[in-house]
């Protein structure tokens, strides 16, 4: 019988960390469901991969991170958001965790950091 790999959706506008965070993941028991770049079409694969777990960057274009981590929480309340920013601030942290964010992880990040914060989520 295997063992259910969870399904992990990388939100990011930068190309480069879409990779370094896939490459995280590719070697570990989590199964890359997809990718975005912006809140907006990550709302829609959200809804069309139905993730376990959402990796989502603060800053980006057209829906920022916490905007789409309050609309995935209020329509998809069962997957779990972890906030991916470089911009660490004490009210981006409260505002996220207020919205429903289950985890937080700063870059510069390491792997050691990313899979700590998938495992708590």
């Amino acid at each position: 019988m295997s063992q259910r790999h969870p399904k992990i959706l990388i939100v990011d506008d930068n190309d480069v960390m879409r990779a370094l965070l896939r490459g995280i993941l590719r070697n570990e028991d989590y199964q890359v469901v997809g990718e975005a770049r912006n809140g907006i079409q990550a709302r829609e694969m959200v809804e069309r991969m139905t993730p376990d777990v959402v990796c989502l960057d603060v800053i980006m274009p057209e829906m920022n991170g916490l905007e789409t981590l309050k609309t995935i929480k209020r329509d998809f309340p069962q997957v779990s958001v972890i906030m991916i920013t470089g911009n660490a601030s004490k009210e981006n942290v409260q505002e996220a965790l207020e919205l429903g964010a289950n985890g937080f992880v700063v870059k510069p990040f390491n792997a050691a950091k990313v899979l700590e914060a998938l495992s708590r989520a």
